[in-house]
């Protein structure tokens, strides 16, 4: 069977771990940084990355870092594509933050020293923070790792006010929104990286971030028109 193939869309300094863990998984890759709004692969998988401009969700800079505002532009444009299409999309961290901002949601700007010492990578080091997850019931996190797992974290933002159509579906401990299913759309993201959870990147104290790409690929070799994928019950 052939592989589906995925647009992958990542910042300037690379996308490796991603592209490993879509191909592990049984898909292929296409794209990288700022790719045009192509909708015609299988499905989209917006990378991490630095903050979005928050002039896109109507607020002033007071802590976001790193802008690059032709990565926003391509980013916004291409999860306006494939959900129009109605194709899979799949956010991780800054992906994850975008989806919900194109769909009319807002982002804290910074966690603050409390919360980062949980989320946020000590500065100097590349080593993620880990800590436990609560998932909702009957989402597709709590059907891969059940009600508790422990993923890894790496980030100063997240998501503050829902954009439209989506339910959280997992929080950390500090009640941070950790992940993001929409009521129709085939559209999910999560706050950690899974792609440094999986495969040569798996990790002894950590689910196994596979089981997400997995699944995705699965959904985009056999997407279901016209169906709600992630209705909660």
């Amino acid at each position: 069977m052939e592989r589906p193939c995925i647009l992958l869309s990542a910042s300037r300094s690379g996308w490796q771990n991603y592209e490993n863990a879509v191909l592990r998984a049984g898909g292929s890759v296409a794209g990288g940084y700022c790719p045009q709004p192509d909708a015609g692969y299988d499905g989209l998988l917006l990378c991490g990355g630095e903050d979005i401009d928050p002039d896109r969700y109507g607020q002033k800079n007071c802590g976001s870092l790193g802008i690059d505002p032709d990565r926003d532009a391509a980013e916004f444009a291409l999860a306006e594509a494939y959900a129009a299409a109605g194709k899979p999309i799949f956010g991780i961290c800054r992906g994850h933050q975008v989806l919900n901002v194109v769909l009319g949601g807002s982002l804290l700007q910074d966690l603050g020293p409390e919360r980062n010492l949980f989320h946020r990578r000590t500065p100097g080091t590349d080593v993620d923070r880990i800590h436990p997850l609560r998932t909702e019931e009957n989402s597709l996190l709590r059907r891969l790792y059940g009600p508790v797992f422990s993923s890894n974290s790496s980030h100063h933002q997240a998501v503050d006010r829902l954009g439209d159509g989506l339910h959280l579906t997992a929080w950390s401990e500090v009640g941070i929104a950790e992940a993001l299913e929409h009521e129709t759309l085939p559209l999910f993201s999560v706050q950690f990286h899974p792609e440094r959870m999986s495969y040569a990147m798996r990790r002894p104290d950590a689910a196994d971030g596979a089981l997400l790409f997995e699944w995705f690929i699965r959904l985009c070799a056999d997407p279901i028109p016209s169906t709600p994928h992630f209705a909660m019950k």
